[in-house]
């Protein structure tokens, strides 16, 4: 986004125009409105939801727990309007509303079964109508409008008084959208391959996993967490139920490596306990091997204890296998 700029001044340099650089800019905002269908959001993307529907229910299905105040505060929306359109998603079905833990003067907004398909069906149509702006553009100009992009968020999210560095991503912790699992296979074979030297019997294990929860999958019992950092995916964990009565199994926990030191993998297996201490289990079990150094450490931050351990030739490597155990 170039500065627009009045006549040469004494020095020979262009004179800064404020008028123009803001019709400039509001240019840009009427033409990208018109690109996105803004207007007519649903139609765009074939879908019963508005533009404010869709941010909405974006906004809940990216938290694990969120209330209309803060829905009200990131969306800056009116508190009847929002109430409105609340009362609407409930009575489809999409959400339900209870007291919240934090504040009990304070509603919380969880997604249903419906909810959670009605939002990854937004994200997969919103992701295909972006990239349908991009796949026509040569890579030179593709780069240059994603930099842009940047550039602009970067610009307008941060007040002038804050340091030019960028503030640390925040960390989202999500339910799957289609093709978040086999996202969770393609990234477990391909990092513990390059950092443990699995070989392909390890991306045939977690795909069995994968495909035995999507199967047998019971939102009461069982649950997965994608975590996203800047808006990207870089982690995640599964809490599924175990064959001894009233036992939970963590599996398949996965940080990116460019993503440790954030807290990702502290945050998701936080969620997991959590999630099965809700759920009504009685104790959270897990299986690990020991070349996990910083896996195990988060384990044992969080209160599990290991119970047993026995060496194995598995996946192309000797190792050592350890059951974790953890009482709810």
């Amino acid at each position: 986004m170039t500065a627009s700029a009045g006549p040469p001044g004494p020095s020979g340099d262009a004179t800064p125009d404020p008028a123009a650089d803001v019709r400039a800019l509001r240019r840009f905002n009427r033409f990208y409105v018109n690109l996105i269908g803004a207007f007519d959001y649903g139609r765009q993307l074939y879908t019963p939801f508005t533009l404010t529907e869709a941010r909405i229910l974006y906004e809940i299905a990216h938290h694990d727990r969120v209330d209309a105040a803060d829905l009200r505060g990131s969306l800056s929306l009116d508190a009847g309007y929002l109430s409105r359109l609340l009362g609407k998603f409930e009575d489809r079905k999409l959400i339900t509303r209870g007291r919240s833990e934090r504040d009990p003067r304070r509603q919380c907004i969880m997604l249903t079964p419906a909810g959670w398909e009605a939002a990854g069906l937004l994200e997969e149509r919103s992701q295909e109508a972006v990239g349908s702006l991009l796949t026509d553009l040569p890579a030179a100009d593709r780069a240059r409008l994603v930099d842009s992009a940047r550039t602009i968020h970067t610009l307008l999210a941060k007040g002038p008084e804050e340091a030019p560095g960028a503030r640390p991503p925040e960390v989202v912790l999500r339910r799957p959208y289609p093709g978040d699992l086999g996202w969770m296979v393609e990234r477990n074979a391909a990092l513990y391959a390059a950092e443990y030297g699995f070989d392909l019997s390890y991306e045939a294990l977690v795909a069995r996993i994968v495909a035995e929860y999507a199967e047998a999958f019971d939102p009461r019992w069982d649950r997965t967490w994608i975590a996203e950092l800047g808006g990207d995916r870089v982690g995640a964990v599964m809490c599924v139920r175990d064959g001894a009565p009233g036992v939970a199994r963590l599996r398949l926990l996965l940080v990116e490596p460019g993503a440790r030191g954030h807290g990702v993998g502290r945050q998701l297996v936080d969620a997991c306990v959590e999630f099965a201490r809700e759920a009504g289990y009685g104790e959270l079990a897990l299986w690990t091997n020991s070349v996990l150094h910083a896996a195990r450490g988060l384990y044992r931050r969080a209160g599990f204890e290991l119970v047993s351990e026995s060496a194995h030739h598995s996946f192309g490597q000797d190792l050592v296998g350890q059951d974790w155990r953890l009482a709810l």
